[in-house]
């Protein structure tokens, strides 16, 4: 009976919708290595007014203090967010983590021949792999998309 209830709940799924939603994840952790915003850092230069007086306002935070909240809140997000990836790629078997790693964690991007020449594994398998692991990690990371029901013409 569980066999069958998996099989059924795989069938639900849109297999080409669940890629791109891994697909965007992976990404989305690989930008998150590399990027942080510049609109986000701190003014270092200060900003001259001629005539104009000062002015009080009711604002709470410095312009400094608020990107520094900002910066602390992007990078807390980015953090959580880069552990649950990492969680879930940890739960995949030795050749998924393997695949999933060199392709779409590493630095440096690569094409997927040379991920399956440098694992010594056929093309075939390669997407085999893949397509396996996709769906483990859509369902740890809940992000799995569903086929919607036709509706009754």
């Amino acid at each position: 009976m569980k066999k069958y209830r998996q099989l059924s709940l795989l069938r639900d799924v849109d297999g080409e919708k669940t890629k791109e939603a891994v697909e965007a994840a992976l990404e989305k952790y690989r930008i998150y290595i590399l990027t942080v915003p510049d609109e986000w850092l701190p003014k270092v230069t200060q900003t001259y007014h001629l005539d104009v007086p000062p002015s009080n306002t009711n604002a709470f935070y410095s312009s400094t203090e608020s990107a520094a909240i900002k910066r602390a809140d992007f990078e807390r997000e980015r953090d959580e967010y880069m552990e649950r990836i990492r969680r879930a790629v940890n739960k995949l078997n030795k050749m998924e983590r393997e695949l999933i790693i060199k392709r779409y964690m590493a630095l440096e991007e690569s094409y997927d021949y040379e991920i399956y020449n440098e694992m010594g594994i056929s093309e075939s398998k390669f997407y085999r792999i893949r397509e396996k692991a996709f769906y483990k990690l859509a369902f740890a990371l809940r992000i799995e998309v569903y086929k919607e029901e036709e509706a009754p013409v």
